[in-house]
């Protein structure tokens, strides 16, 4: 991937600065390498990587080769924050799906080894509501053999009706598979 920059954080959606780029949101529970899955595409650190889960609080824009901004949003499942503070981060993230109009999709990413939750199952409804693009990233693939992670894939794409790719942040294979995806059916 080429050049990918980060923008700016915001802790609601009018901080945003102004601009007509398209966006593609990143959502994934805390725990499931949103921010290696933005270093990896950037093949250099931009995003900052937590050894603790829940640590993104904020909506992160990173731009991404100038043709749209990738917004990095705080993960879901992470017990350890306040009840009010994951109500607010609800609110925020929310707030921003509903209202940008620059939205074109969601890149979920989710630990291949893990099942589908209701919360996955909540951003595939929302989706399908809203009429925006969804494709499923299957993190940490390098943890299972290739006949594992390619059946994941297979039951994955037959169960949703979306596009799913394996990757593997550490070992640098799937993110431009997913972005590619992104620019041919989301940026035309």
């Amino acid at each position: 991937m080429g050049h990918v920059q980060f923008v700016q954080s915001a802790s609601r959606f009018d901080q945003f600065p102004p601009s007509g780029m398209p966006q593609v949101a990143i959502a994934g529970r805390s725990n499931s390498g949103k921010s290696s899955f933005i270093n990896s595409l950037a093949r250099q650190k931009v995003a900052k990587v937590s050894g603790t889960p829940g640590k993104t609080r904020l909506l992160n824009i990173f731009d991404v080769e100038k043709k749209f901004w990738l917004v990095d949003m705080p993960g879901y499942g992470y017990a350890a924050r306040s009840h009010s503070e994951r109500n607010d981060w609800e609110k925020m993230i929310e707030e921003y799906l509903v209202n940008s109009e620059q939205l074109r999709g969601i890149i979920l990413l989710m630990d291949v080894r893990r099942k589908w939750s209701d919360e996955e199952s909540m951003i595939l409804d929302f989706c399908n509501a809203m009429d925006l693009g969804l494709v499923v990233g299957l993190t940490k693939a390098d943890k299972l053999s290739r006949s594992k992670w390619k059946a994941e894939v297979l039951k994955r794409e037959k169960e949703l009706g979306v596009p799913v790719f394996a990757c593997s942040s550490l070992k640098k294979w799937g993110m431009s598979d997913i972005i590619g995806h992104v620019f041919r059916n989301w940026l035309k």
